[in-house]
């Protein structure tokens, strides 16, 4: 013991800058010598000294790392690692544990033993002033109030928890937990606990520092010396396990730790958290006031050790104590190797000298980073006592034990056991004399640790921190003005970090962030979208129409963003739009997109409706035609004719006429202006039908170019007449395409029957089958049949044959001599030809006979057919065809249409109730009868010169015969062979 030295007790609570005060003593002396309790505490001390007196003069020794330059002034160790020096300033820090059932002996040693040649500090608990006074005779007690005031703040939910608060919890577990929550909630937290490497630890704390973070989850290796900008603490536990048990928290403990809180003038408070159940008061009383029971006894072990053999070392390292104030701690890790190798056979038959027991000594001291099992430790250390006794430990074995560590990839507990197990052998590579290019290794695992520590932090600040978050609150806090970028995608970029999406003008936060997150992340965007929002207004309202388009649901968009909707107006043609702008944008643009987006749709309905608006606006129109125009308007121009039967019978040719002037076109069962029936103004008709009817889902149209769509029981009423269709069975067809049917329909013969021709299939697009059940939806009955399957020589034969005169005309005597004879004279050059044929084959050894009953055996294809019949429902129903012409010509519309009426002369009626929309008047303003002249106008309407129904038989008209009429259409007529028969009596015949 260095009698001459001053050695002085500085203590009192924490936040007393006891640490500081030790490190300017220190500085004041030519060398020095100080004792920390974690090597987290000392390489932070080590860098302040560093940054005073520069790299080349301050030594830094810990159990894993050593730097130790040519001339030492100053040294910075662990306490377990302060070296053996005479150094005129010693001070060893939080001295008070000593009493520490673990590590106690070590600082107990230091407190009796560890002396500067001119000043000694002992640093810490005013807990430890009986033990001082008692074991270091002669010390001056130097006491340091706390600079700030500690109060106590209750308990707080983790989610209403202050920033810059730290949480301390007992288990990595329960750490991990709550930094996971306050990520969620908070934006993270740093998370700082004993077993980090320090290069870990200290990214930790820096991230914390400087406002990256506002939370800190630790263990309670933060009331060691760590000084942080901390206003309050958090127990989230106050039990802990110490290695051996689960234990309450001593008050001291607690003190210390709850002292953290608060910076040197700053007030901080402490409280409880989670399932901490309150604090007594008396105990929150003593750490306000720092006012605990002293320490009675201190751990101690011996140190005064023999080495002659296994035995003796073993005998001194358990002597017992004199003093009143020592008392042997929990048996050490170190200890408990010792007596684990002493019981392996091969162990004691190579420690033979004492030189051989220091050496397993110092082997056993090596720590339990891994903390695998007591087992597996000790069989690590007998592997390395043997390496030893050889010289040292194999440098290829070295390199492969590293290299397994040295993978930086992996989650936070893997990390985390890699750190644990690089500690080992860099602890070995620390040793002396332990390994060959001591210098080499050092450095290898020194590199191997720092890779892995930053990987560890990189991992932790993935899992526990959303950086995002964390910049953003830090320029806020600042008051900084916020950087925002929008790319061409819309996500938006606050200081280069995703906030979210500005879809038009409505932001839409990150998905991913919740809680508090999401607000802040809301909060900084709006203040750094600002301009963009003024930007894009002006962007958009300048933007041609061509950009902007709605959907079939109402929706307005820009691009792909929407940016409104329409609602209903005054009238279908008049819809109003709503803006989605958001409040913090300013009523200014959210004025500026509302009318952008109705000059768009106003627009919109003036080039899709012109020709309805002009019906509307048309002033010169009066008294019916002004009435029907009205219907047709409020119908958004297409209108069943079943709904306005009588109206449009009361409408005069005049009328009419100015209508049509208009492009409304008076079909058989649908009014309508075509120009209306194209896909875009369909589309947009429907989104305003649905508008008008407060359908709460609108109807999408049918795809352009289908002639004919499935018809669909639960759709809106009135949605396929307004889509442009028309519903007849199972389908329904395009109107314009419906109109020309109807057409084809009118000459064919309702009544006899008929069958559909290619053309009916050609613009339906529809199948036999198909086209039977929209006959059926029609008015028509459909008759299904088979027949065989005519071939085309048969029909080429059957036109050849068929005979050209008219059969309706009388032949002359002459006439019908000649035909017979010359048909037997044609039928007996028939035979002798086939009689021929038939001899040639014979002789050619072919057999007729079998070749026909071949023939004769053959299956016959059949064909299906349907022939279509007119089948009315009654009167009184809703399916009635089209009445009786008027004397404007003009018939009435029902749904189905019936079959044509005739007069008792077999000719058509006047007025007659024909398969058609409308009918013109003949010559002179009378309506044509029987088979007259007919024509078609613009609309498609019946008129013109034509046929009459080819069913219409009889019925004279001046002086004409009667006529019949087929429903098979004309023959196309062909060139007659002159050497025919017929031809010869068509030539006489004609000659006479």
């Amino acid at each position: 013991m260095q009698n001459n030295s001053r050695v002085t007790a500085v203590l009192g609570p924490t936040n007393t800058g006891k640490t500081h005060y030790a490190i300017e003593r220190m500085l004041a002396h030519r060398t020095g010598v100080i004792g920390l309790p974690l090597r987290l505490l000392a390489r932070e001390v080590y860098d302040r000294i560093v940054a005073k007196r520069g790299a080349r003069v301050v030594a830094l020794v810990t159990g894993e790392e050593r730097i130790i330059p040519d001339k030492v002034q100053y040294w910075v160790a662990t306490t377990e690692a302060m070296p053996d020096v005479g150094a005129d300033f010693v001070a060893v820090d939080e001295i008070q544990l000593c009493a520490d059932p673990e590590r106690g002996h070590v600082f107990t040693e230091r407190l009796l033993n560890a002396r500067g040649i001119h000043e000694t500090l002992l640093l810490g608990s005013d807990t430890m002033r009986p033990a001082i006074a008692a074991l270091v005779p002669g010390a001056q007690f130097l006491h340091r109030d706390r600079f700030s005031e500690l109060s106590w703040a209750g308990s707080k939910k983790l989610s209403r928890m202050p920033r810059r608060s730290a949480i301390v919890g007992f288990s990595v577990d329960n750490v991990y937990a709550m930094a996971e929550l306050l990520r969620r909630q908070k934006g993270g937290a740093a998370v700082v606990m004993g077993a980090l490497s320090p290069r870990t630890r200290n990214a930790q704390v820096e991230m914390y520092q400087n406002g990256d973070v506002e939370f800190l989850v630790a263990t309670d290796a933060i009331g060691m010396g760590l000084n942080l900008d901390i206003h309050h603490v958090a127990f989230s536990a106050t039990d802990k396990f110490d290695g051996h048990r689960m234990r309450p928290l001593f008050p001291h403990e607690m003190g210390q730790i709850a002292g953290r809180a608060g910076r040197f003038t700053e007030a901080g408070t402490f409280g409880v958290t989670g399932e901490a159940e309150m604090l007594d008061p008396g105990l929150i009383d003593a750490i306000e006031n720092h006012r605990f029971a002293p320490i009675k006894r201190l751990m101690w072990r011996n140190h005064a050790l023999e080495y002659g053999t296994l035995d003796r070392l073993l005998q001194s390292l358990e002597a017992p104590t004199s003093s009143e104030w020592l008392m042997r701690g929990r048996e050490a890790d170190d200890l408990r190797a010792l007596r684990a190798l002493r019981e392996m056979p091969e162990i004691r038959a190579r420690v033979n000298s004492g030189s051989d027991v220091r050496l397993l000594w110092d082997t056993c001291r090596i720590p339990d980073f891994r903390g695998i099992s007591p087992a597996e430790h000790s069989t690590l250390l007998a592997r390395i006592f043997e390496f030893l006794l050889e010289g040292g430990i194999p440098q290829e074995w070295l390199a492969n034990q590293i290299k397994r560590i040295d993978n930086p990839l992996g989650d936070i507990d893997t990390l985390s056991k890699r750190l644990a197990f690089i500690r080992t052998w860099t602890y070995v590579a620390q040793r002396s004399g332990w390994v060959r290019n001591e210098s080499h290794w050092r450095n290898e695992t020194r590199a191997v640790e720092d890779r892995l520590s930053d990987a560890l932090h990189a991992a932790l600040t993935q899992r526990f921190v959303d950086r995002r978050t964390s910049v953003l609150l830090r320029r806020l806090k600042q008051k900084e003005s916020l950087v925002a970028e929008v790319n061409d995608k819309g996500e938006v970029t606050v200081e280069g970090e995703f906030a979210g999406r500005l879809e038009g003008f409505r932001f839409q936060a990150d998905p991913s962030a919740s809680g508090d997150e999401a607000r802040t992340l809301t909060r900084a965007a709006y203040e750094a979208l600002k301009p963009e929002f003024h930007l894009r207004a002006d962007r958009f309202y300048n933007a041609p129409d061509t950009e902007l388009d709605f959907t079939e649901q109402g929706g307005l968009m820009w691009g792909s963003s929407a940016i409104g909707k329409l609602v209903k107006g005054s009238e279908p043609l008049k819809p109003q739009v709503e803006a989605f702008v958001d409040e913090e944008a300013g009523p200014e643009i959210a004025e500026k997109v509302k009318r952008r987006l109705q000059h768009f749709i106003d627009r919109k309905v003036a080039t899709g409706f012109e020709a309805l608006l002009a019906l509307k606006n048309d002033e010169t129109l009066t008294g019916l035609a002004r009435g029907f125009a009205f219907r047709l308007v409020e119908a958004l121009g297409v209108l069943p004719r079943e709904q306005v039967a009588n109206e449009v019978k009361d409408l005069d040719q005049e009328a009419r006429g100015v209508l049509r002037k208009h492009g409304v076109r008076f079909g058989q069962y649908t009014i309508f202006l075509p120009a209306l029936l194209k896909p875009a103004p369909t589309r947009l008709r429907l989104v305003l039908w649905g508008l008008d009817q407060d359908l709460s889902e609108f109807p999408e149209s049918p795809p352009p170019g289908l002639v004919t769509i499935p018809n669909l029981p639960d759709v809106p009423k009135g949605y396929y007449t307004l889509s442009g269709y028309h519903a007849a069975g199972d389908r329904a067809i395009r109107i314009d395409m419906l109109e020309r049917l109807a057409d084809m329909l009118r000459a064919q013969d309702s009544r006899g029957g008929f069958e559909a021709t290619p053309d009916m299939l050609s613009i339906t697009g529809m199948t036999l089958e198909q086209f039977a059940t929209l006959m059926g939806g029609l008015g028509y009955r459909a008759e299904k049949g088979e027949r065989p399957k005519a071939r085309a020589e048969a029909a080429v034969a059957a036109e050849v044959e068929a005979d050209p005169i008219d059969p309706n005309l009388p032949l002359t005597e002459e006439e019908s001599v000649l035909q017979a004879e010359t048909r037997a004279k044609w039928e007996a050059e028939q035979a002798l030809r086939k009689a021929a044929e038939q001899e040639a084959a014979i002789a050619a050894g072919e057999v007729v006979e079998e070749a026909v009953a071949e023939a004769d055996a053959a299956p016959v294809e059949m064909e299906v057919f349907y022939s279509f019949t007119w089948a009315p429902r009654p009167r009184g129903g809703q399916n009635r065809r089209p009445q009786g012409q008027n004397q404007s010509g003009e018939g009435e519309q029902q749904q189905r249409p019936r079959g044509p009426r005739r007069n008792a002369q077999g000719g058509d009626a006047q007025g007659e109730r024909g398969d058609r929309g409308e009918r013109s008047q003949g010559q002179g303003g009378k309506p044509r009868h029987g088979g007259g002249n007919r024509r078609r106008d613009e609309d498609g309407e019946q008129g013109g010169k034509g046929k009459g129904p080819r069913h219409a038989k009889g019925g004279n008209n001046g002086n004409e015969g009667a006529k019949s009429f087929s429903a098979r259409p004309p023959r196309a007529e062909k060139p007659m062979d002159p050497d025919s028969p017929f031809a010869i009596l068509a030539a006489l015949k004609n000659k006479s």
